[in-house]
């Protein structure tokens, strides 16, 4: 993995209001530090981090159940076709 390692993950999480498996799409980008940043694209504000790809994921999955719980309680629905993903793109310069 290098430091300028960007893509776009699949993940499934539950939809914990129907019981349905829902995908989002993950960008995955690494710090200076050497912390994956997962930000959930499809959910605004979603974003976790992790030492390593596996805790990434972990946290990413834990926080798109809790972002779907608390839009539950608030009676939200999350919009799936607010954000359409097209894809992650390098560029030379």
């Amino acid at each position: 993995m290098t430091g300028d390692l960007q893509w776009s993950r699949f993940i499934n999480s539950r939809d914990l209001s129907t019981s349905m498996t829902q995908m989002f799409h993950v960008v995955i980008e690494q710090d200076e530090d050497g912390v994956y940043i997962g930000r959930v694209i499809d959910l605004p504000g979603c974003i976790t981090q992790g030492d390593a790809l596996d805790e990434l994921m972990k946290n990413v999955r834990e926080a798109i159940e809790l972002y779907l719980e608390v839009q539950s309680d608030k009676k939200i629905k999350v919009n799936e076709e607010q954000v359409k993903f097209i894809g992650v793109q390098a560029v030379d310069v």
